[in-house]
């Protein structure tokens, strides 16, 4: 079973990249979709314990969290401990999974992929982009955001030039969705005659 890394910052066009390859059939873990489940059950009173006063009705308030942790790198340090070994129960109940139902590929779609060093356990990276124009305008269409609270999310993400330059593929969404559907499937085109890399 082959494992594509997929990755990209803020804005880039990752989770739609995401859904093109879901399209053609591909199983798809999506880190931030099981970081959501965690926060609405199994990590909630963990996270109560670890940050008073940043649940309301068994589950996690997103905001009262976020006010809690950025900027405030020791406090997110704390949040990782509890939040990334769940996630990565996840990911391994994904895959168990997939390779029992024999799938030929699988992705893996983390956005702190290079950050959280997951990129070791793919057989290749997908590095979804845009330039920084594209990137500030998509962002900035997202409700409560803020110059304050964007430059804090790129302060924790990996530059998008560093991203590419360690990608195997990059995926250019500014061209449209069409373009990027094509990219999706010349991918998966290549990763069938690409060997897997030794772990």
């Amino acid at each position: 079973m082959f494992v594509l890394g997929l990755t990209g910052s803020l804005g880039m066009g990752k989770s739609t990249t995401a859904r093109f390859f879901a399209e053609e059939g591909v199983p798809l873990h999506d880190a931030d979709a099981a970081v959501h489940r965690l926060y609405e059950g199994e990590a909630t009173a963990l996270i109560e314990a670890a940050f008073p006063g940043t649940t309301s009705g068994g589950r996690v308030d997103r905001d009262k969290l976020a006010k809690k942790v950025l900027g405030d790198s020791a406090a997110i340090k704390r949040l990782e401990t509890i939040i990334h070994p769940l996630v990565g129960r996840a990911e391994a109940q994904f895959l168990d999974e997939a390779a029992r139902k024999d799938a030929a590929v699988v992705v893996l779609d983390i956005p702190l992929l290079f950050e959280t060093g997951a990129d070791r356990r793919c057989d290749a990276v997908v590095v979804v982009s845009a330039p920084a124009d594209v990137q500030r305008a998509r962002a900035f269409e997202r409700p409560g955001m803020t110059e304050e609270k964007f430059q804090a999310i790129l302060a924790k993400q990996m530059p998008d030039a560093e991203k590419r330059a360690r990608a195997d593929f990059v995926v250019d969404t500014s061209k449209g969705l069409d373009a990027a559907r094509v990219q999706v499937r010349e991918i998966l085109g290549r990763i069938a005659r690409m060997p897997k890399r030794a772990k």
